[in-house]
């Protein structure tokens, strides 16, 4: 009889077998010991980069927390932590710039990354309140939407001492004059002082309403605590400009000739007296300040009109 031949899967096998599982099972168990160490090293480096982020913008360091931020969206661009300090920080470097075009590009990407984060928390009032603010900058083409997002803030209950003023300015620029009005009376209502530029601003809403009194009040307000060349002499004129229109000529040009004497030649007040020796029918004196007036800014479109240039 032939002999038995033994089977493949005999004893030995199955001892390899078994030997072989043994060690898989030792290998997953050594590899799954390091996972833990391993996730808890990429948690900490992640904790531990947000606290420095959180920290570079708590201490003022906004540049390095917009920049970090900025590397760090890369890997998670929808981050909310992550798009609410870029955007805070680009806000931050936006109102610190002395160049236009460095201003409007970092009003850019604020508004990029803080819309972005409200996809998530639509109403974030911190979100909206920097958001309205971003928008005023970016001048008054996007005034409504400015409006918009200080209303939202406003109505999320965000406090913010400077919203009601933002917002008169804003309706201002929208043309709105009686909203403007009524937001700047609430940013008279604060427990700090009024500023001068606040009661400009009041104003020229309150002029604009053809509200003159009420103006002529907010402009000597202002003019009594202002120490700004620029702004005593736009409020001269347009105190000037209010008496001329309550019929106190005198007083106008007392104030047109203040503008001149405090800051020298003045395109606009030389323009007006001229208005106002128009108005009382002096002619060629009339003349004679705007052709003034052309001299100091030849672009001076009144001026021109007036002497048919």
């Amino acid at each position: 009889m032939p002999s038995k031949r033994s089977s493949a899967f005999g004893p030995g096998f199955k001892r390899k077998r078994i030997l072989k599982n043994v060690l898989m099972g030792a290998m997953v168990l050594v590899f799954l010991s390091f996972l833990p160490v391993f996730f808890l090293k990429i948690r900490s480096a992640s904790r531990n980069e947000s606290k420095e982020l959180r920290d570079s913008f708590e201490s003022g360091a906004f540049e390095a927390a917009y920049e970090q931020s900025s590397q760090m969206l890369k890997k998670k661009p929808l981050d909310f932590f992550l798009l609410t300090v870029h955007g805070f920080s680009a806000y931050q470097l936006a109102i610190a710039q002395t160049n236009a075009f460095d201003t409007l590009s970092f009003v850019d990407d604020c508004i990029w990354s803080l819309r972005k984060a409200l996809l998530s928390r639509e109403n974030d009032g911190r979100l909206l309140y920097v958001l309205g603010k971003a928008y005023y900058y970016k001048g008054s083409g996007y005034s409504d939407l400015a409006v918009n997002y200080l209303e939202r803030a406003r109505a999320a209950l965000y406090k913010a001492s400077d919203i009601p003023e933002y917002l008169g300015l804003a309706y201002a620029a929208m043309r709105d004059f009686r909203s403007s009005v009524e937001a700047f009376s609430l940013a008279l209502t604060g427990e700090t002082s009024p500023s001068d530029i606040l009661l400009l601003a009041i104003a020229r809403s309150y002029l604009a309403l053809d509200e003159v009194e009420s103006a002529k009040a907010y402009l000597i307000r202002c003019l009594e605590i202002t120490r700004d060349s620029k702004t005593t002499a736009a409020a001269r004129l347009a105190l000037g400009s209010t008496l001329a229109k309550t019929g106190d000529i005198q007083g106008a040009e007392k104030e047109y000739l203040k503008v001149i004497e405090e800051n020298g030649d003045n395109a606009e007040a030389r323009f007006q007296l001229g208005e106002l020796y128009a108005l009382g029918g002096d002619v060629t004196r009339a003349r004679a300040e705007w052709r003034r007036a052309i001299r100091i800014d030849p672009a001076h479109g009144p001026a021109r009109s007036r002497l048919n240039l």
